[in-house]
């Protein structure tokens, strides 16, 4: 067994990300979608699409998250991808018209540089994190 430096295992910020992603980001979705399925009989198929589309991404991170508790070898990988199909989701979802929002006008690049923020320090993390390579190798 090869002796590392610094925390290794699934805890510490790498166990909240995957609870994130195990339970955060379901939940999340649940409430949304749940909120605009009204609209469905007026946005139609555009809507149902965009919801499909943020159901798999879902699905793509509770997989990743799944696999970095379990500490599946691609498990970094997974959760990377997770995180770039996700903010691409989400940045389409606030650039267009197709899921229905209450955001007010002027609003949007906000949540767009906050969601954008909120991927990119996952991603730093599982860059840079010392817990990661130590578990994971990468």
């Amino acid at each position: 067994m090869k002796e590392v430096n610094g925390p290794a295992g699934v805890g510490g910020w790498l166990l909240v990300f995957c609870l994130l992603l195990i339970v955060w980001q379901p939940l999340s979705l649940g409430l949304a979608a749940a909120a605009v399925l009204d609209d469905l009989a007026v946005r139609g198929l555009p809507l149902a699409l965009v919801i499909l589309l943020r159901v798999l991404v879902t699905a793509l991170g509770i997989a990743a998250g799944l696999a970095l508790m379990n500490r599946r070898p691609a498990a970094v990988t997974m959760a990377k991808a997770s995180l770039v199909a996700s903010a691409a989701t989400d940045t389409f979802v606030y650039l267009t018209p197709f899921y229905p929002s209450n955001r007010m006008p002027g609003e949007t690049p906000f949540y767009v540089v906050a969601a954008l923020a909120y991927y990119t320090i996952w991603l730093a993390y599982l860059f840079r994190a010392r817990r990661v390579k130590n578990t994971f190798g990468a």
